[in-house]
């Protein structure tokens, strides 16, 4: 199933819905857990307000704790686990989408 996110709210709402851990997936990158994002595809799509949402939406589907008052905001702490990525379980392919991102977002001078 392929869901395209467009708020926090949505986000939230598929994260969050039957209490399960579900992979964000979106109809141009694929899902965050299989499909391996390109940055170049993430330089020329996404502004900064949505990649924030998609490299945190990988991190929220595994119960980070969040520390950032934006991030608490559209993601809440409700559940987390802990503060360390390598501790959560994230697989290969969902921490190298999150390294990806991340440098998307450097490269655009998208604010933390």
């Amino acid at each position: 199933m392929r869901v395209f996110r467009s708020s926090g709210l949505a986000v939230f709402a598929l994260l969050f819905a039957g209490g399960a851990a579900t992979a964000g997936c979106y109809d141009v990158f694929g899902c965050s857990n299989v499909n391996r994002f390109r940055l170049a595809d993430l330089m020329n799509g996404p502004n900064c307000e949505f990649l924030f949402e998609m490299r945190n939406g990988i991190y929220a589907e595994h119960h980070y704790c969040f520390v950032t008052p934006r991030a608490i905001a559209m993601f809440g702490n409700a559940g987390c686990r802990g503060q360390d990525p390598s501790a959560l379980g994230m697989n290969g392919v969902e921490v190298g989408n999150a390294t990806t991102i991340k440098q998307a977002e450097h490269a655009k001078g998208c604010s933390a």
